[in-house]
């Protein structure tokens, strides 16, 4: 609840410092004015089949393991278990990093396709595959790692230039939501420091399911309602300062092939609410790195609740952010 607090605190924060960076001619909510494609490059059929594969996920996440965290150890287990045979089905390697909290142990599950020219060279694509304490979690965060196992299946062919890799963290979710050494990336990201490892940007895929058409659907803080939508159809792309220049090449390369809208912010990172996924992990030691989300409890009225079902999702626009991504990140790993 602390957490949660800290969070939801976002929102009068925000206004206050949106309100300074403006005045002070210093504005990092960078918006891209690139005109959003209007006709959709994906046939018919390849959406159908991802759609599919991206239900089935979320099914077997939020409906047949259902809740899964420390509580529910077992499921925890479960979860990563289902994680792993799914990369391993695309024909990838998996390597897990183990470690425990509270006298359990946790994974972390990760692939990767090796660079064939500049290898040291890393782009990181990420999902946490818990869910928060009393949920089964089918947005948050079975969208996020649906989103990255249907990545990474697309690309198991791709022949990069740069390494590509997928990470599927566990205990995002609070209690450990920003605790060093209990949470999941956090973890990753101090090895992956300690190694030396060159990660040029990470994108972090969080609560991605969630669409509306409804007017006033979406929510914030009062002094930005002129500057952003008021209908939560859009997908948003959210970075601290120091990554705005990934967080707009990603989001410049997402408009040029999609056309689901996109809204982007770059904004200070010890403002609440913008680390609010493993990409903050990474921040911490220095890498850069963007969320791609649906904004979650700013428009997802089922937000942590039981009541974050498969059937809330909205799997057209859901799938087409999917598809939309896939061309991204093989333009930053090159082909």
């Amino acid at each position: 609840q602390k957490v949660m607090r800290r969070r939801l605190g976002f929102l009068a924060v925000l206004a206050l410092v949106s309100v300074s960076l403006v005045i002070g001619s210093r504005i990092f909510a960078a918006r891209i004015t690139q005109p959003q494609k209007t006709v959709s490059t994906q046939s018919a059929d390849l959406d159908e089949t991802v759609k599919e594969r991206l239900r089935q996920i979320i099914e077997h996440l939020s409906g047949t393991i259902g809740e899964r965290n420390l509580v529910r150890h077992k499921r925890l287990n479960d979860a990563a278990d289902y994680v792993q045979k799914h990369f391993e089905a695309s024909g990838y390697e998996v390597k897990r990093q183990t470690f425990q909290v509270e006298g359990l142990d946790c994974h972390n599950l990760i692939v990767e396709i090796q660079g064939t020219t500049q290898p040291d060279e890393i782009i990181l694509v990420g999902a946490h595959y818990d869910s928060v304490q009393g949920s089964p979690g089918a947005n948050d965060n079975g969208s996020g790692i649906a989103a990255l196992l249907v990545i990474a299946e697309e690309l198991k062919e791709l022949r990069p230039k740069k390494t590509l890799r997928f990470v599927a963290f566990t205990n995002e979710e609070p209690p450990y939501f920003q605790t060093e050494d209990r949470m999941g990336s956090w973890v990753y990201a101090k090895s992956c420091k300690k190694n030396g490892d060159k990660i040029e940007g990470v994108i972090s895929l969080e609560t991605m399911g969630y669409f509306t058409d409804e007017p006033k659907s979406q929510k914030y803080p009062p002094l930005l309602a002129a500057m952003y939508p008021e209908t939560g159809n859009f997908i948003g792309f959210v970075s601290n300062i120091e990554s705005r220049e990934f967080l707009n090449q990603v989001a410049k390369s997402f408009r040029s092939t999609s056309d689901v809208p996109s809204e982007n912010a770059s904004l200070p990172s010890d403002i609440p609410g913008v680390g609010w996924s493993d990409h903050w992990s990474f921040w911490q030691v220095g890498y850069v790195g963007i969320m791609v989300t649906d904004t979650a409890p700013f428009r997802y009225p089922h937000y942590h609740e039981p009541t974050d079902t498969t059937d809330k999702i909205e799997f057209e626009r859901f799938s087409k952010v999917v598809e939309g991504l896939v061309p991204v990140v093989k333009e930053l790993v090159g082909e």
